[in-house]
């Protein structure tokens, strides 16, 4: 069997690789994706020796924030991230959750004092990664992955 690009590199930008299966489109909501200058390919439900099924993105003309990469640590835990230049790799790394999460996502608790009209940023905990758990600083709420997908 012959062995085939299926999606073309890029020349400049970044690659998000290793994102749970079905995940990509979450990861794309939370860094308001695609924009008017950054052309995104999307690989969905691909075949990977470490995963079984991934998503691929692949972000032209732009790389990603040390903000943004938190926000998608929580939608893609174990993604990598590859930052190309001149068609080359110059940078690939894993994902780092932050221990704390600070104006990322609300918490789902109505009564947390950070849905109130208190000028406070809502601030979390990672209590596990793989599946993510976090939990409010303020009121102790712990929220799993379809907590925090449901914002995104």
């Amino acid at each position: 069997m012959k062995s085939e690009l299926k999606v073309e590199p890029i020349k400049n930008g970044t690659v998000i690789d290793h994102i749970t299966a079905n995940k990509s489109l979450h990861v794309l909501n939370v860094l308001n994706l695609p924009d008017k200058d950054a052309t995104v390919t999307i690989a969905m439900n691909v075949s990977s020796k470490v995963m079984g099924r991934k998503d691929i993105l692949k972000i032209e003309n732009r790389e990603l924030k040390s903000e943004e990469l938190d926000q998608v640590a929580l939608i893609a835990p174990n993604a990598s991230i590859n930052i190309i230049r001149g068609y080359n790799l110059v940078l690939k790394e894993k994902i780092v959750f932050p221990k704390e999460l600070i104006s990322i996502i609300d918490c789902t608790n109505p009564k947390c004092i950070t849905n109130t009209n208190e000028p406070l940023e809502s601030r979390f905990y990672l209590l596990k990664k793989d599946p993510v758990l976090i939990r409010c600083h303020y009121c102790d709420r712990i929220l799993n992955e379809e907590d925090i997908n449901s914002q995104f």
